[in-house]
Protein backbone atom coordinates (compact mmCIF):
# COMPACT_ATOMS: atom_id res chain seq x y z
CA UNK A 1 0.00 0.00 0.00
CA UNK A 2 1.25 3.55 -0.95
CA UNK A 3 0.44 6.71 0.79
CA UNK A 4 0.85 10.01 -0.07
CA UNK A 5 -0.28 12.70 2.19
CA UNK A 6 -1.99 16.21 1.09
CA UNK A 7 -2.32 18.80 3.22
CA UNK A 8 -5.81 18.06 3.74
CA UNK A 9 -6.24 13.97 3.28
CA UNK A 10 -4.32 11.04 2.50
CA UNK A 11 -4.30 9.53 -0.47
CA UNK A 12 -4.18 5.20 -0.35
CA UNK A 13 -3.29 3.05 -3.44
CA UNK A 14 -3.18 -0.34 -3.81
CA UNK A 15 -5.73 -2.84 -3.42
CA UNK A 16 -9.32 -1.85 -1.26
CA UNK A 17 -9.31 -5.20 0.46
CA UNK A 18 -5.81 -4.05 2.17
CA UNK A 19 -6.30 -0.58 2.66
CA UNK A 20 -7.68 1.03 5.97
CA UNK A 21 -11.29 1.76 4.26
CA UNK A 22 -12.42 -0.98 7.30
CA UNK A 23 -11.15 0.87 9.78
CA UNK A 24 -12.02 4.45 8.91
CA UNK A 25 -15.82 3.34 8.51
CA UNK A 26 -15.81 1.67 12.26
CA UNK A 27 -13.83 4.17 13.84
CA UNK A 28 -15.69 7.33 12.33
CA UNK A 29 -18.84 5.88 10.87
CA UNK A 30 -19.86 3.03 12.73
CA UNK A 31 -23.23 4.57 13.89
CA UNK A 32 -23.42 6.24 10.67
CA UNK A 33 -25.73 6.46 7.39
CA UNK A 34 -24.01 5.55 4.29
CA UNK A 35 -24.41 6.82 0.66
CA UNK A 36 -22.68 4.89 -1.99
CA UNK A 37 -23.28 7.40 -5.09
CA UNK A 38 -22.20 5.72 -8.17
CA UNK A 39 -23.14 5.78 -12.37
CA UNK A 40 -24.89 3.30 -13.92
CA UNK A 41 -21.61 1.62 -15.17
CA UNK A 42 -20.26 1.58 -11.63
CA UNK A 43 -23.18 -0.21 -10.23
CA UNK A 44 -22.76 -2.77 -13.22
CA UNK A 45 -19.05 -3.43 -12.60
CA UNK A 46 -17.95 -2.03 -9.76
CA UNK A 47 -20.52 -1.57 -6.51
CA UNK A 48 -20.72 -5.29 -6.06
CA UNK A 49 -17.16 -5.87 -4.76
CA UNK A 50 -17.39 -2.98 -2.70
CA UNK A 51 -20.54 -3.86 -0.92
CA UNK A 52 -19.98 -7.56 -0.31
CA UNK A 53 -16.07 -6.69 0.17
CA UNK A 54 -17.01 -4.49 3.23
CA UNK A 55 -19.75 -5.73 5.29
CA UNK A 56 -20.09 -1.79 6.89
CA UNK A 57 -21.43 -1.27 3.85
CA UNK A 58 -23.95 -3.60 3.33
CA UNK A 59 -27.24 -1.71 5.01
CA UNK A 60 -25.52 1.54 2.51
CA UNK A 61 -28.41 3.38 0.42
CA UNK A 62 -27.03 3.29 -3.13
CA UNK A 63 -27.73 6.04 -5.62
CA UNK A 64 -27.55 6.17 -9.33
CA UNK A 65 -26.43 8.78 -11.32
CA UNK A 66 -26.95 8.64 -15.16
CA UNK A 67 -24.03 8.42 -17.25
CA UNK A 68 -23.24 11.14 -19.41
CA UNK A 69 -21.32 14.65 -19.29
CA UNK A 70 -25.10 16.03 -20.11
CA UNK A 71 -25.95 14.64 -17.03
CA UNK A 72 -23.73 16.67 -14.68
CA UNK A 73 -26.18 19.04 -13.98
CA UNK A 74 -27.86 20.65 -11.27
CA UNK A 75 -31.03 19.24 -12.34
CA UNK A 76 -29.86 15.83 -11.20
CA UNK A 77 -27.87 17.42 -8.06
CA UNK A 78 -31.24 18.80 -6.94
CA UNK A 79 -33.02 15.03 -7.21
CA UNK A 80 -30.57 13.39 -5.16
CA UNK A 81 -30.40 16.12 -2.15
CA UNK A 82 -34.40 15.44 -2.29
CA UNK A 83 -33.39 11.27 -2.33
CA UNK A 84 -30.94 12.65 0.73
CA UNK A 85 -33.39 14.26 2.50
CA UNK A 86 -35.87 11.11 2.39
CA UNK A 87 -32.86 8.96 3.61
CA UNK A 88 -32.70 11.20 6.45
CA UNK A 89 -28.79 12.23 6.12
CA UNK A 90 -27.24 14.24 8.55
CA UNK A 91 -24.35 16.25 8.03
CA UNK A 92 -22.77 13.72 10.59
CA UNK A 93 -22.92 10.73 7.73
CA UNK A 94 -20.66 9.68 4.77
CA UNK A 95 -21.40 9.83 1.20
CA UNK A 96 -19.14 7.34 -0.94
CA UNK A 97 -18.08 8.75 -4.80
CA UNK A 98 -17.63 5.44 -6.53
CA UNK A 99 -16.71 5.75 -10.19
CA UNK A 100 -15.08 8.24 -12.50
CA UNK A 101 -14.95 12.23 -13.03
CA UNK A 102 -18.47 12.93 -13.19
CA UNK A 103 -18.93 10.63 -10.15
CA UNK A 104 -16.48 12.36 -8.03
CA UNK A 105 -17.38 15.81 -9.49
CA UNK A 106 -20.72 15.33 -8.95
CA UNK A 107 -20.65 13.69 -5.48
CA UNK A 108 -18.59 15.69 -3.89
CA UNK A 109 -20.57 19.14 -5.20
CA UNK A 110 -23.25 17.51 -3.78
CA UNK A 111 -22.04 16.42 0.01
CA UNK A 112 -20.29 20.15 0.28
CA UNK A 113 -23.16 21.73 -0.18
CA UNK A 114 -25.91 19.56 1.41
CA UNK A 115 -26.82 20.96 5.18
CA UNK A 116 -23.83 22.82 4.75
CA UNK A 117 -21.60 19.80 4.13
CA UNK A 118 -21.62 16.11 4.83
CA UNK A 119 -18.02 14.32 4.56
CA UNK A 120 -17.45 12.36 1.66
CA UNK A 121 -14.43 10.09 0.63
CA UNK A 122 -14.03 9.65 -3.44
CA UNK A 123 -12.86 5.77 -5.01
CA UNK A 124 -12.03 6.83 -8.44
CA UNK A 125 -12.40 3.67 -11.24
CA UNK A 126 -11.23 5.01 -14.33
CA UNK A 127 -8.09 6.01 -15.07
CA UNK A 128 -8.72 9.87 -15.86
CA UNK A 129 -10.27 10.05 -12.02
CA UNK A 130 -7.62 8.50 -10.76
CA UNK A 131 -4.92 10.43 -12.07
CA UNK A 132 -6.89 14.01 -12.29
CA UNK A 133 -10.44 14.39 -11.20
CA UNK A 134 -10.73 12.68 -7.98
CA UNK A 135 -7.94 14.80 -6.53
CA UNK A 136 -7.21 18.21 -5.64
CA UNK A 137 -10.68 19.45 -3.87
CA UNK A 138 -12.56 20.30 -7.29
CA UNK A 139 -16.18 19.70 -7.40
CA UNK A 140 -18.82 20.94 -10.00
CA UNK A 141 -21.72 21.06 -12.24
CA UNK A 142 -21.66 22.49 -15.44
CA UNK A 143 -24.01 24.97 -16.86
CA UNK A 144 -25.98 24.65 -19.63
CA UNK A 145 -23.36 23.46 -22.38
CA UNK A 146 -20.29 25.18 -20.12
CA UNK A 147 -18.27 23.21 -18.79
CA UNK A 148 -17.92 23.20 -14.97
CA UNK A 149 -19.35 26.34 -13.98
CA UNK A 150 -20.93 25.60 -10.92
CA UNK A 151 -18.48 24.25 -8.10
CA UNK A 152 -16.80 24.80 -4.50
CA UNK A 153 -13.60 23.38 -3.39
CA UNK A 154 -14.13 20.53 -1.03
CA UNK A 155 -11.83 18.10 -0.07
CA UNK A 156 -12.85 14.13 0.50
CA UNK A 157 -11.95 12.92 4.13
CA UNK A 158 -9.57 9.82 2.48
CA UNK A 159 -9.25 8.99 -1.54
CA UNK A 160 -8.62 5.21 -2.92
CA UNK A 161 -7.07 4.54 -5.85
CA UNK A 162 -7.28 0.53 -6.81
CA UNK A 163 -6.25 0.20 -10.22
CA UNK A 164 -7.98 -3.24 -10.62
CA UNK A 165 -10.91 -1.19 -11.13
CA UNK A 166 -9.46 -0.23 -14.41
CA UNK A 167 -10.13 -4.08 -15.37
CA UNK A 168 -13.45 -2.49 -16.20
CA UNK A 169 -12.46 -0.14 -18.47
CA UNK A 170 -13.03 -0.55 -22.30
CA UNK A 171 -10.15 0.91 -24.19
CA UNK A 172 -11.78 4.03 -24.81
CA UNK A 173 -11.72 4.69 -21.16
CA UNK A 174 -7.97 3.54 -20.63
CA UNK A 175 -7.21 6.64 -23.68
CA UNK A 176 -9.03 9.18 -22.18
CA UNK A 177 -7.27 9.32 -18.84
CA UNK A 178 -4.30 9.24 -20.84
CA UNK A 179 -5.06 12.49 -22.32
CA UNK A 180 -4.78 13.72 -17.92
CA UNK A 181 -1.52 12.10 -17.55
CA UNK A 182 0.33 13.42 -20.86
CA UNK A 183 -0.83 16.93 -19.50
CA UNK A 184 1.08 16.27 -16.21
CA UNK A 185 4.21 15.37 -17.92
CA UNK A 186 4.17 18.48 -20.65
CA UNK A 187 3.66 20.90 -17.60
CA UNK A 188 5.79 19.86 -14.72
CA UNK A 189 8.02 17.18 -15.71
CA UNK A 190 9.88 15.85 -18.78
CA UNK A 191 11.12 12.46 -17.56
CA UNK A 192 7.40 11.79 -17.03
CA UNK A 193 6.77 12.42 -20.57
CA UNK A 194 9.55 10.29 -22.17
CA UNK A 195 8.08 7.36 -20.05
CA UNK A 196 4.53 8.13 -21.40
CA UNK A 197 5.79 8.49 -25.06
CA UNK A 198 7.65 5.27 -25.13
CA UNK A 199 5.11 3.48 -23.90
CA UNK A 200 4.10 0.07 -25.72
CA UNK A 201 1.40 -1.19 -24.19
CA UNK A 202 -1.94 -1.08 -21.97
CA UNK A 203 -0.40 -2.68 -19.12
CA UNK A 204 2.61 -0.21 -18.89
CA UNK A 205 -0.02 2.46 -19.21
CA UNK A 206 -1.77 1.90 -16.21
CA UNK A 207 1.09 0.40 -14.28
CA UNK A 208 0.72 1.43 -10.38
CA UNK A 209 4.12 3.13 -10.56
CA UNK A 210 3.38 4.87 -13.50
CA UNK A 211 0.23 6.24 -12.01
CA UNK A 212 2.03 6.85 -8.48
CA UNK A 213 4.10 8.96 -10.10
CA UNK A 214 1.23 11.14 -11.90
CA UNK A 215 -0.81 11.37 -8.84
CA UNK A 216 2.12 12.96 -6.58
CA UNK A 217 3.18 15.50 -9.53
CA UNK A 218 -0.82 16.77 -9.15
CA UNK A 219 -0.67 16.36 -5.64
CA UNK A 220 2.74 18.62 -4.86
CA UNK A 221 1.34 21.69 -7.28
CA UNK A 222 -2.32 21.32 -5.76
CA UNK A 223 -0.89 21.93 -2.16
CA UNK A 224 1.24 24.61 -3.24
CA UNK A 225 -1.90 26.39 -4.39
CA UNK A 226 -5.04 24.47 -3.21
CA UNK A 227 -7.65 27.24 -4.77
CA UNK A 228 -5.53 27.55 -7.84
CA UNK A 229 -3.91 31.26 -7.25
CA UNK A 230 -1.12 30.97 -9.29
CA UNK A 231 0.47 27.29 -10.42
CA UNK A 232 -2.35 25.04 -9.96
CA UNK A 233 -3.69 27.09 -12.98
CA UNK A 234 -0.77 25.40 -15.40
CA UNK A 235 -3.00 21.84 -14.35
CA UNK A 236 -5.47 23.70 -16.94
CA UNK A 237 -3.11 23.23 -19.62
CA UNK A 238 -5.26 21.68 -22.81
CA UNK A 239 -8.52 22.63 -21.02
CA UNK A 240 -9.34 26.10 -21.88
CA UNK A 241 -9.24 24.87 -25.85
CA UNK A 242 -10.48 21.13 -25.14
CA UNK A 243 -13.07 22.49 -22.32
CA UNK A 244 -14.98 24.10 -25.42
CA UNK A 245 -14.43 21.56 -27.72
CA UNK A 246 -16.35 19.22 -25.21
CA UNK A 247 -18.51 21.80 -24.89
CA UNK A 248 -19.56 22.82 -28.59
CA UNK A 249 -20.14 18.83 -29.96
CA UNK A 250 -22.05 17.94 -26.13
CA UNK A 251 -25.12 17.77 -27.99
CA UNK A 252 -24.21 16.32 -31.80
CA UNK A 253 -20.63 13.91 -31.86
CA UNK A 254 -20.23 13.92 -28.13
CA UNK A 255 -16.55 13.36 -27.31
CA UNK A 256 -15.00 12.19 -24.38
CA UNK A 257 -13.19 14.68 -21.91
CA UNK A 258 -10.19 13.17 -22.41
CA UNK A 259 -10.16 13.38 -26.44
CA UNK A 260 -10.95 16.79 -25.76
CA UNK A 261 -8.20 17.53 -23.73
CA UNK A 262 -6.02 15.86 -26.00
CA UNK A 263 -6.88 18.09 -28.84
CA UNK A 264 -6.98 21.05 -26.31
CA UNK A 265 -3.16 19.72 -25.94
CA UNK A 266 -2.24 20.08 -29.38
CA UNK A 267 -4.28 23.25 -30.21
CA UNK A 268 -2.40 24.76 -26.88
CA UNK A 269 0.91 23.40 -27.82
CA UNK A 270 0.28 25.15 -31.52
CA UNK A 271 -0.02 28.48 -30.21
CA UNK A 272 2.73 27.80 -27.85
CA UNK A 273 5.00 27.20 -30.61
CA UNK A 274 3.51 30.39 -32.81
CA UNK A 275 4.27 32.47 -30.04
CA UNK A 276 7.73 30.81 -29.97
CA UNK A 277 7.87 30.09 -26.31
CA UNK A 278 7.80 26.50 -27.37
CA UNK A 279 10.61 24.78 -30.42
CA UNK A 280 9.13 23.81 -33.51
CA UNK A 281 10.79 20.30 -32.31
CA UNK A 282 9.44 19.92 -29.40
CA UNK A 283 5.89 20.96 -30.58
CA UNK A 284 6.15 17.85 -33.71
CA UNK A 285 6.62 15.66 -30.90
CA UNK A 286 3.34 16.44 -28.90
CA UNK A 287 1.51 16.95 -32.03
CA UNK A 288 2.50 13.13 -33.16
CA UNK A 289 1.72 11.71 -29.99
CA UNK A 290 -1.57 13.25 -30.11
CA UNK A 291 -2.41 12.21 -33.75
CA UNK A 292 -1.00 8.76 -32.47
CA UNK A 293 -3.72 8.03 -30.13
CA UNK A 294 -6.56 10.33 -30.47
CA UNK A 295 -8.53 10.74 -33.70
CA UNK A 296 -9.01 14.42 -34.98
CA UNK A 297 -11.86 16.33 -35.76
CA UNK A 298 -12.96 18.42 -38.65
CA UNK A 299 -13.37 22.11 -37.40
CA UNK A 300 -15.79 24.19 -39.62
CA UNK A 301 -15.85 28.20 -39.77
CA UNK A 302 -19.20 28.16 -37.76
CA UNK A 303 -17.62 25.49 -35.51
CA UNK A 304 -14.43 27.60 -34.68
CA UNK A 305 -16.97 30.78 -34.43
CA UNK A 306 -18.78 28.93 -31.45
CA UNK A 307 -15.88 27.09 -30.00
CA UNK A 308 -14.41 30.51 -29.38
CA UNK A 309 -17.29 31.88 -27.99
CA UNK A 310 -17.88 28.52 -25.31
CA UNK A 311 -13.87 29.99 -24.54
CA UNK A 312 -15.50 32.94 -23.25
CA UNK A 313 -16.84 31.89 -20.81
CA UNK A 314 -13.81 29.75 -19.02
CA UNK A 315 -13.66 30.43 -15.22
CA UNK A 316 -9.78 31.64 -15.56
CA UNK A 317 -10.15 34.78 -18.17
CA UNK A 318 -9.72 38.01 -16.51
CA UNK A 319 -11.09 41.59 -17.89
CA UNK A 320 -12.93 40.30 -20.69
CA UNK A 321 -9.63 37.97 -22.07
CA UNK A 322 -9.41 34.89 -23.21
CA UNK A 323 -6.69 33.30 -20.72
CA UNK A 324 -4.78 30.05 -20.86
CA UNK A 325 -1.68 27.70 -20.04
CA UNK A 326 1.03 27.60 -22.70
CA UNK A 327 4.48 25.85 -22.73
CA UNK A 328 7.55 27.07 -22.23
CA UNK A 329 9.36 23.18 -22.96
CA UNK A 330 8.09 19.95 -22.53
CA UNK A 331 7.85 19.73 -18.94
CA UNK A 332 7.39 23.50 -17.96
CA UNK A 333 4.13 25.67 -18.47
CA UNK A 334 3.58 29.44 -18.10
CA UNK A 335 -0.38 30.31 -17.10
CA UNK A 336 -2.15 33.38 -17.68
CA UNK A 337 -1.27 33.97 -21.06
CA UNK A 338 -3.67 36.50 -23.62
CA UNK A 339 -5.38 35.09 -26.91
CA UNK A 340 -7.09 36.66 -29.57
CA UNK A 341 -9.67 35.27 -31.87
CA UNK A 342 -7.18 34.85 -34.40
CA UNK A 343 -4.47 33.31 -32.57
CA UNK A 344 -7.17 30.64 -31.53
CA UNK A 345 -9.05 30.17 -34.84
CA UNK A 346 -5.47 29.52 -36.01
CA UNK A 347 -5.05 26.92 -33.89
CA UNK A 348 -8.27 24.76 -34.65
CA UNK A 349 -7.71 25.63 -38.64
CA UNK A 350 -4.76 23.92 -37.54
CA UNK A 351 -6.24 20.77 -36.07
CA UNK A 352 -8.06 20.28 -39.34
CA UNK A 353 -4.55 19.57 -41.13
Amino acid sequence: MKIISTSHYEIEMGSLSESTLNDFLLNNYSDSKKIILVDENTRNYCLDYLITEFDTLFEAEVIVLPVGEENKVLSIASSVWEALTEYGITRYDLIINLGGGLVTDMGGFIASCYKRGVSFINIPTTLLGMVDASIGGKTGLNLGHYKNQIGVFSNPKVLYIDISFLETLPIEEIVSGFAEMLKHGLISSADLWKRLIEIKSDEELIAKDLIYEVVKIKVAIVDVDPEEKNIRKTLNFGHTIGHAIESHFMDTTAIAHGHAVALGICGEAYLSMKKKMLSLEHYKQIENIIKSNFPLIQFSDEDIKDVIERMRQDKKNTKGKISCVLLTAIGAAKYDCLLTDKEIGEALFHLNL
